[in-house]
C-alpha cells in the first residue's frame, strides 16, 4: 500500500492541557478507517486538524509523498481534503446548488458542473430533491446531500464525523452502503463513529483513540 498522509508527532493542546500526542498517523491511498474512542477523546478535533480546520503542531507530514508544513494548512490539501460535518451546514437555496458549491468556487464552467452535479445526485439517490430547500430535508436525505457535495469534489482524502449517528432505519443503511463506492473511487475515508456496521464493513480499519494516542486495531 502507498502512504497518502503520514504524521509524525501530532500535538494538540487544550488549555494547557495535552489533547493527544500522537507519535505517528498513517493514512493509506483508497483505504477506509474508523476512528473511534470514548466520547471527548478527540475524535472530531483531529479530523477537524486534517482538514485545517482546527490548529495543531507536527514535527513533520508528508502528503502524496510531498514534505509539507502543517500550519500554515498546505494549498495541496485544501484541494485534496473534503470534511463533512456531524450537522452538515448548508446554503438556504436548492440541493442542487450546495452540491455544485465548491465546484463554482473553484472556477469550473458551468456545464461541467451541472453533469457533475447531476452525477452525485444519482449516486447519492437525491435527484428527485434538486430544487429543493434543504431546510425540508430529513437527517437522512441532508447527509446524502451533503456526502454528494463532498464527492463532487474528487477528495483523495474524505474526513466524515460520526456520518451516521443522527439516522436510524433506511436512512442509515442509505448512508452506510455510500461508503464502499468512495473507497472503489479512488478516496481514503477516515469516519469518526461508533457504529458497528459501518466499522464491520469490508476493508475498513480501526484506529482507536485512547489516552492522546492512536492504536491501530
Amino acid at each position: 500500500m502507498t502512504a497518502l498522509l503520514a504524521i509524525e508527532q501530532l500535538h494538540k493542546a487544550f488549555n494547557g492541557r495535552a489533547l493527544f500526542d500522537i507519535d505517528i498517523l498513517d493514512i493509506e491511498a483508497a483505504s477506509a478507517y474508523a476512528l473511534t474512542g470514548v466520547n471527548g477523546a478527540g475524535k472530531s478535533t483531529l479530523l477537524r486538524i486534517l482538514a485545517g480546520l482546527e490548529p495543531a503542531s507536527a514535527r513533520a507530514l508528508r502528503f502524496d509523498g510531498r514534505l509539507l508544513p502543517l500550519s500554515p494548512y498546505p494549498a495541496a490539501m485544501r484541494a485534496a481534503v473534503a470534511y463533512v460535518h456531524q450537522h452538515p451546514i448548508m446554503f438556504s437555496t436548492s440541493v442542487a446548488h450546495n452540491i455544485g458549491y465548491g465546484l463554482l468556487a473553484r472556477g469550473q464552467n458551468r456545464r461541467q458542473i451541472h453533469a457533475a452535479v447531476a452525477e452525485a445526485m444519482a449516486w447519492a439517490g437525491v435527484e428527485h430533491l434538486k430544487g429543493s430547500d434543504p431546510v425540508s430535508l430529513s437527517g437522512g436525505e441532508k447527509q446524502r446531500v451533503a456526502l454528494a457535495r463532498a464527492k463532487v469534489l474528487r477528495p483523495r482524502l474524505l474526513l466524515l464525523d460520526e456520518p451516521t449517528s443522527n439516522l436510524d432505519g433506511a436512512a442509515r443503511e442509505q448512508v452506510i452502503a455510500l461508503i464502499p463506492t468512495l473507497i472503489a473511487a479512488g478516496s481514503s475515508v477516515v469516519m469518526a463513529c461508533h457504529d458497528p456496521d459501518l466499522i464491520g464493513l469490508p476493508g475498513v480499519q480501526r484506529i482507536k483513540l485512547r489516552d492522546g494516542r492512536i492504536e491501530y486495531k
